[in-house]
């Protein structure tokens, strides 16, 4: 059955300065022009965004690893009902392809499977490999993905009792190397300061979490463009994720809560020295799906304006993935709100239409 043709009015915000007063969607493409006269034209009034953007999710994951196509299938639909219609998943060992030929679930950019070193990281989420073998995970890895590979750049050490990297300095150089001659680009989890410096001097184009950034690594992510994906809402619970290990790794549980109780300031930094951000939620390990909304509200709190948070889960997230927004002759994946986003950030939880590939899906 043929998409039905829209008419989007009121206020469409294309981009940060940018904005129309109405659109149609015609054969589930984003047009400028109206149809013929006579059409049949279902119209939708708000303002409307192009569809949101988690950039850092794991729809098909849960908190002890793969799960089924069932739950993989909630929480897509969960996503949809939020509005976030583009996520790239940050890592997951299971093969979620067949979302892709869902017309009614979001668009997915996979980074494959997570590749961390052996016995230094979630069991049963990712490769766990030693130096020699990285090189050829991060090729693998890269012909299964679309465009990312995510290592795993810094992981407790039981030995030492804190947070250290996973990879020497040449060995995260070699598999960057490979990555980019792969064609694809790389990101790493990091929570700890001495992983940035490796990785940026390796070339890395983006960091998960980032909350080891100081002053010397924040110029350095600024100078290279290197991106950015908080997390913020999966930061938050630090002193949750910590607290087991208090009595036995004292010096990882305070490294954590410290890394915790400057994170809003860490960000903020970063923002300030031009470091590009985006947003993430880190959905799918231990938290639910859908919290877009509320991690643009923390990326606020950090020193974003809302316009800037807004463009880190819309249109800026989406040039970043090399992915449209709201263009002539796009899929018109959209999302329309009762009130004006930029005024009321709130509204962003709270859709009232949802428009995937055409079609009215919330």
């Amino acid at each position: 059955m043929a998409a039905p043709v829209l008419h989007v009015s009121g206020r469409i915000l294309v981009g940060p300065e940018e904005t129309c007063d109405e659109i149609w969607v015609i054969g589930g493409k984003i047009s400028l022009t109206p149809p013929a006269s006579g059409t049949e034209v279902q119209t939708l009034e708000g303002w409307a965004l192009p569809g949101l953007v988690d950039a850092h999710c794991h729809i098909g994951l849960g908190p002890l690893g793969e799960v089924g196509r069932e739950e993989t299938e909630q929480q897509a639909i969960t996503n949809r009902e939020r509005g976030i219609l583009l996520a790239r998943d940050a890592g997951q060992p299971g093969d979620t392809r067949w979302i892709d030929h869902r017309d009614d679930l979001p668009k997915v950019v996979r980074a494959g499977r997570h590749i961390a070193q052996t016995r230094r990281y979630l069991r049963g989420f990712g490769h766990e490999v030693e130096e020699d073998q990285l090189v050829k995970y991060v090729r693998l890895e890269a012909h299964r993905s679309d465009g990312w590979v995510k290592l795993v750049g810094d992981w407790i050490d039981r030995e030492v009792g804190d947070l250290t990297p996973s990879w020497g300095p040449q060995a995260v150089a070699d598999a960057i190397t490979a990555a980019h001659e792969e064609g694809v680009r790389v990101t790493a989890h990091c929570f700890g300061e001495q992983s940035l410096r490796d990785l940026a001097a390796a070339g890395i184009d983006c960091i998960e979490h980032a909350t080891g950034l100081r002053e010397d690594t924040i110029d350095l992510f600024a100078e290279q463009g290197i991106a950015i994906v908080p997390t913020l809402v999966n930061i938050a619970h630090f002193p949750d994720m910590a607290a087991p290990a208090r009595e036995k790794y004292p010096r990882y549980h305070e490294h954590m809560l410290d890394l915790h109780a400057r994170r809003h300031a860490t960000i903020g930094a970063a923002h300030e020295a031009g470091i590009p951000i985006y947003v993430g939620t880190d959905a799918g390990g231990s938290l639910p799906h859908g919290l877009v909304a509320q991690e643009m509200a923390e990326l606020v709190t950090a020193g974003l304006t809302p316009i800037e948070a807004i463009s880190a889960g819309t249109w800026g997230a989406r040039e970043w993935l090399d992915r449209p927004g709201i263009a002539e002759g796009q899929d018109a994946d959209l999302v329309v709100y009762a009130a004006d986003p930029r005024e009321d950030m709130s509204v962003i939880a709270t859709p009232e239409v949802v428009v995937l590939r055409g079609r009215v899906v919330s």
